[in-house]
């Protein structure tokens, strides 16, 4: 379930980066993960992730912790053998550990230790908590900006589905500001401090369909 909807926007003290798992073809992706993982400590920002050390997901957290940063890892029990290698804990190399029960707590205990959300090149699992992240903003159930690092221009076909979207209709231009999208991690940090998410006082009018 979502994490109950906040009466104000919270200060932004941790950062919930989605991101693959592998490394990806390009070099670029894991030179990105590791930039921002530096940027978000040197900012004084903790980050929250899905707990592998693996993949692109491995660079970030480790990037952060090595710069000082706080790095709280949740992952799903069941993945400890896929997204973790190592045989102990102390191998994920993070500040924190929350091993849970699922993907369903994993998504929701993430999103309630965050104060706003990024992106970065990833597969399936990526696009799922992207979309969800931005279907509880624009349902109301959280105010917290979320972001896309746009590395290489991966994200491009998915930013011009949306913009689809938005020509047929599918997505109100207010729910298409809630995608902040960069090719720059200072810049995009700073777009997502800066901005604040307004209220939806109501997502559906009386005979309404989008």
């Amino acid at each position: 379930m979502p994490p109950a909807a906040a009466s104000t926007p919270p200060a932004t003290h941790r950062i919930c980066v989605f991101l693959g798992a592998s490394h990806g073809r390009r070099p670029a992706y894991a030179r990105a993960a590791e930039d921002l993982g530096r940027k978000l400590a040197l900012r004084g920002l903790g980050l929250v992730y899905g707990g592998g050390n693996v993949g692109l997901m491995g660079q970030l957290a480790r990037a952060a912790l090595e710069a000082g940063g706080e790095v709280i890892g949740v992952i799903p029990e069941a993945l400890m053998g896929r997204e973790v290698s190592g045989t102990r804990i102390e191998d994920v190399g993070a500040t924190r550990l929350e091993i849970v029960d699922s993907m369903h707590t994993r998504k929701a205990r993430m999103a309630e230790l965050a104060d706003g959300f990024i992106a970065l090149p990833g597969g399936y699992g990526t696009f799922e908590e992207l979309f969800e992240i931005l279907t509880w903003a624009q349902l109301g159930f959280h105010r917290k900006p979320i972001g896309i690092l746009n590395t290489e221009a991966y994200f491009d076909p998915l930013i011009r589905l949306i913009d689809h979207s938005l020509e047929e209709e599918f997505i109100r231009p207010k729910n298409r500001a809630l995608v902040i999208d960069d090719t720059d991690p200072d810049r995009l940090l700073q777009r997502l401090l800066e901005t604040a998410i307004p209220r939806q006082e109501q997502w559906l009018e009386s005979a309404d369909t989008l």
